[in-house]
């Protein structure tokens, strides 16, 4: 299960909304097959590790492990289950039962219905964190939602001028980019769009570009902006109109409670995940409200005496530090309850 699990994070950034997951084909305790969803609207795992077997008559003796329930529905592909039931195989070990009010248990009903033997819950707590932002969509009705930001050694976030490069080094910085093509949507807030300029894409790293996201209240940010360079899709949070301008969507928010609106917005959207990259006063919009459930936060070795301040974190954990060639990356998870 641990292999399905690796095999399954192969997937980020490339199947969403469905889940990562991974598969392994056992005999005799040699692996035999394994696949992972490389890519929505393509083969599921299941698919790829049944076809990479070259010993078909092997499966009846067999044991799969599965990252997360096989499905049993048709959505894209044929049902996952019926093509287990259909190979014959002897067990199926499955790490988490599909989040899916809708679908959770179907699968593992049906490989039972074939007299399949069934093992739920191994590595269960791993499989969730995999593919924790695809069980907070589910469970929630919220993307998952990820905070980062640099900040210095004595806490700032940028200059009194708001100019914030660079606080982190090139490596942290590439890093980024890699998270980017992981995530669905990028969010910045006025100040970060006027005075960084951002792009919002993924340049030093591979992956495809995430739906970038701004909040501009009174339409004010100018057009010049990059973020506004039509070149992928964006969606502008403001309290004036609804329009579309080609890849760029301008969505009427209300403002009392702006951040539990703009994730009802992308939860109907399907959008399974959030990194909100700045500033620090829409940032601690979502800390203030607990609309958060992860946080990365580069702290580098600068000073700057003084500025603006870093947002402050409540009710988290502290669950890793990492040294990235001399910056200190930290991450936490917001308490549940």
């Amino acid at each position: 299960m641990k292999r399905a699990l690796e095999l399954a994070v192969n997937g980020a950034g490339y199947v969403s909304p469905n889940p990562m997951v991974g598969c392994v084909i056992v005999h005799n305790d040699t692996i035999i097959g394994e696949g992972w969803h490389r890519s929505y609207g393509e083969n599921h795992a299941e698919v790829n590790a049944i076809n990479s077997v070259k010993k078909r008559e092997l499966l009846s003796e067999s044991t799969v492990y599965v990252s997360l329930e096989p499905c049993s529905h048709y959505g894209n592909t044929p049902p996952c289950a019926d093509l287990l039931a259909k190979s014959n195989v002897r067990k199926v070990v499955i790490c988490n039962l599909d989040p899916n009010p809708a679908i959770s248990g179907r699968g593992n009903g049906k490989l039972k219905e074939n007299n399949i033997e069934v093992e739920v819950g191994v590595l269960e707590e791993q499989g969730k964190y995999v593919n924790r932002r695809f069980f907070t969509y589910h469970q929630l009705k919220r993307p998952y939602v990820i905070l980062k930001w640099a900040e210095t050694a004595d806490g700032f976030i940028a200059h009194e001028n708001h100019d914030s490069k660079w606080i982190s080094n090139n490596y942290s910085r590439q890093l980024v980019h890699k998270w980017r093509a992981e995530e669905d949507a990028l969010l910045v807030g006025k100040n970060t769009a006027l005075y960084d300029n951002p792009h919002l894409n993924v340049r030093d790293s591979t992956g495809k570009d995430p739906l970038r996201l701004v909040i501009d209240k009174n339409l004010s940010l100018p057009r010049y902006l990059n973020l506004f360079d039509q070149k992928q899709k964006t969606v502008c949070y403001n309290g004036k109109e609804n329009k579309e301008d080609k890849n760029i969507l301008y969505k009427k928010t209300g403002f009392s409670q702006l951040g539990k609106g703009i994730l009802k917005d992308l939860y109907q959207r399907k959008i399974l995940s959030v990194m909100i990259e700045g500033g620090t006063k829409t940032l601690q919009n979502f800390i203030n409200q607990d609309l958060w459930d992860e946080a990365r936060i580069f702290k580098s070795e600068k000073i700057f005496n003084k500025g603006i301040e870093a947002p402050k974190l409540r009710n988290c954990t502290l669950s890793d530090i990492e040294d990235i060639v001399g910056d200190t990356l930290f991450i936490y998870h917001r308490n549940n309850g």
